[in-house]
């Protein structure tokens, strides 16, 4: 029997050179300045991983170059009863029939469709700020506006919903549509059944429909993942949930990611809407890497989720001892940490600074999550052990030369 052989975590890939944007594009990204040098960053921002995907994906990719032709193509019955089962077992979440899945290039083109779909130049969409910068991009691009239910830092450094703020947004702005991040990305949070049911709850009372980003749904450290249309028939109806392998399986450069709208009235509007893009079908490579991960991946991915986690408690452990004035905010989820900085009494400017030009590490800067992000900094951990700890290391000495 065939068995997995990407399972060494630890060996630095070399990334440089492969077009690859989280190492090849520092100027572009504006990063560093034409002429300057780039060598000796880590680059731990993007949220994509350093390792080699599940050697099953890997394998089935080999075989659809070798057969060397890349016409269009499509999916038939096998590739919905894997993704179906799929979500079965690591989910316990049913897609009952395959009209349900509608597949994209990837999350952010469904949830740009869904925006256009279901709102009007000039309506106000509903975010939860800090969250994925491109929330607010797609919906501004779009002539949209956006307001945001900020999300309350508490005293126990986890971060909550202000329930009350939340319904107060949509009836004062007229929201029609509520993009939720679950699990949340930066803040780490899995929300719990109850916090999902009231956000619902309120969104059906005010006829605002969800659209729920769920590609980090694999990446599960503390709690339970719930996909939202699960909760109740009622919300199924209100809802489309958008998730990928790409995440998970770092595939984000074939691009695949499957929409599921249970509400047939929901579905033909979005169907349309992609429609009128001019997209049809799906990359072969997409098709036949969905195909292979969730069929054969599961070996991979538990191997990986251990590894991770390891590199959570690693970080955890090293900031407790070794930063002062720097929290890490508990990880329930994804593999992006979110370090609060803001007890060292500095300036948004002076952490980026001190991050990039003190520890020579490419991160993301907070305030590109919402105002809200101010102070704090988005680390990836899907990398090499070794690779954080020289990563934290220096993040230490920059953070023992602050006065």
């Amino acid at each position: 029997m065939e068995e997995e052989r990407n399972l060494d975590f630890d060996t630095v890939v070399d990334r440089r050179h492969t077009k690859s944007v989280k190492y090849d594009f520092f100027v572009e990204c504006g990063l560093v300045k034409p002429g300057e040098d780039s060598n000796g960053i880590l680059s731990l921002w993007i949220a994509d991983m350093d390792f080699k995907t599940s050697s099953f994906v890997q394998d089935a990719l080999i075989r659809t170059a070798e057969h060397g032709i890349f016409g269009y193509s499509e999916s038939q019955e096998d590739y919905f009863r894997i993704l179906q089962d799929f979500y079965h077992r690591r989910h316990n979440y049913e897609i009952e029939n395959p009209r349900w899945v509608l597949k994209t290039p990837g999350v952010m083109f469904a949830i740009a469709m869904a925006v256009k779909a279901f709102t009007n130049v000039g309506d106000t969409v509903l975010i939860q700020q800090p969250v994925y910068m491109h929330f607010a991009d797609v919906i501004e691009s779009n002539s949209r506006n956006v307001v945001s239910n900020d999300l309350v830092y508490g005293e126990d450094g986890r971060y909550h919903i202000d329930f009350e703020d939340f319904e107060k947004k949509i009836v004062d702005n007229n929201v029609k549509l509520f993009l939720l991040c679950s699990p949340h990305n930066p803040v780490c949070r899995v929300w719990t059944c109850e916090e999902l049911l009231r956000m619902g709850e309120i969104c059906l009372k005010h006829n605002v429909i969800v659209v729920s980003d769920e590609i980090h749904n694999d990446f599960i450290f503390k709690g339970v993942h719930t996909v939202f249309g699960s909760l109740s028939e009622e919300l199924a109806d209100n809802s489309i949930i958008v998730t990928a392998p790409t995440k998970t399986f770092n595939l984000a450069g074939v691009q695949i990611s499957h929409t599921f709208v249970k509400n047939p009235k929901l579905r033909r509007a979005l169907r349309n809407q992609i429609i009128s893009t001019g997209y049809s079908q799906v990359s072969i490579q997409g098709l036949v890497s969905a195909e292979a991960a969730y069929s054969k991946g599961d070996v991979w991915l538990n191997a990986l989720l251990k590894y991770i986690k390891g590199n959570i408690e690693y970080t955890s452990e090293f900031v407790r001892k070794n930063f002062k004035g720097v929290k890490l905010v508990p990880m329930e989820a994804t593999y992006l940490a979110w370090l609060d900085f803001n007890g060292l009494g500095l300036t948004t400017a002076q952490v980026d600074d001190l991050v990039l030009h003190g520890a020579r590490l490419w991160l993301n800067s907070g305030t590109k999550f919402g105002k809200t992000g101010a102070g704090f900094q988005r680390l990836n951990l899907a990398c090499p052990r070794s690779t954080l700890a020289e990563a934290l290391s220096r993040l230490k000495v920059a953070l023992d030369s602050v006065k």
